[in-house]
């Protein structure tokens, strides 16, 4: 499992860290009788896939000002240079919520590509209208899926990576006008599992709460100590592949409800970025 340390989003991306063994002496032999002259074949090599500048869908005017702002703290490019995201993928954006994320992941795969923007019917009220305002006339690679976590209605193996930006918690959330919540958490894990195609990522990104924190806390401060995760995702068959502390901000202490005034938009969060075998 990699760990991403702080520093560089270019340099955490786009390194690349290799050893090399020097090979041991061989044992002496005799010269090999001379051979036939041959004419030697030059293969061209295949030009190396040009680095995607993922800072390129996220700076642009054409985004909302109010999601402009919020890029501070959200950090979405460096995000995505922590991804395998190609044009042309398909993903699923679980619990997007207003569509941030949505419009960037839109601009990143492109008009070959798509995006599932999932939401529970149980969220629109809450939502209101930001999600029409999001798509009308705009970001036509863009399909809504409306269900609970543990149903997405998709084919077996139908996306290559799965995304779910400040929201695992939500399966320890059950609201007065949703007292059944929206997903068990072994099936909406193992839901993921199923819609995403062999060796996709399952890319976690959610508020931290102090370690040993039950899952309960989902439902008080809508955070989660990222154990629970790992300890889901694991028992769904994903492999930890990376985490990283680029969205930790150390003066959280993760006790606070991540909608106090004090912290809102400053937590400290997880990201954890699981393969599926």
């Amino acid at each position: 499992m990699k760990t991403f340390l702080p520093g560089s989003a270019a340099a955490l991306a786009f390194a690349l860290v290799s050893a090399c063994c020097s090979t041991p002496a061989a044992h002496e032999v005799a010269p090999a009788p001379e051979a036939a002259a041959v004419e030697a074949v030059v293969v061209a090599e295949e030009p190396a896939a040009a680095a995607i500048d993922y800072a390129a869908f996220v700076d642009t005017p054409e985004r909302p000002e109010t999601d402009i702002l919020a890029d501070t703290n959200r950090k979405p490019a460096e995000v995505l240079a922590l991804m395998a995201l190609q044009p042309g993928d398909t993903v699923l954006e679980i619990e997007a919520g207003g569509g941030y994320f949505t419009e960037i992941l839109s601009r990143t795969v492109g008009a070959d590509g798509k995006v599932y923007m999932q939401n529970p019917a149980a969220f629109d009220a809450f939502l209101g209208d930001r999600v029409s305002k999001r798509l009308d006339g705009r970001l036509t690679n863009v399909s809504v899926i409306k269900s609970n976590f543990d149903a997405f209605g998709l084919a077996d193996g139908a996306v290559d990576t799965v995304t779910w930006f400040q929201g695992p918690h939500e399966l320890a959330y059950f609201p007065d006008d949703t007292p059944e919540g929206f997903g068990a958490p072994a099936a909406a894990y193992a839901e993921i599992a199923r819609v995403l195609k062999s060796g996709g990522e399952f890319v976690v990104i959610d508020h931290i709460a102090p370690a040993g924190s039950p899952e309960t806390t989902g439902g008080d401060t809508h955070r989660i100590d990222p154990a629970i995760i790992k300890a889901y995702a694991a028992a769904a068959g994903f492999t930890l592949e990376a985490e990283s502390d680029l969205l930790v901000n150390p003066d959280d202490d993760g006790t606070k409800n991540v909608f106090d005034p004090e912290i809102r938009g400053h937590t400290s969060q997880a990201l954890l970025i699981f393969r599926k075998p």
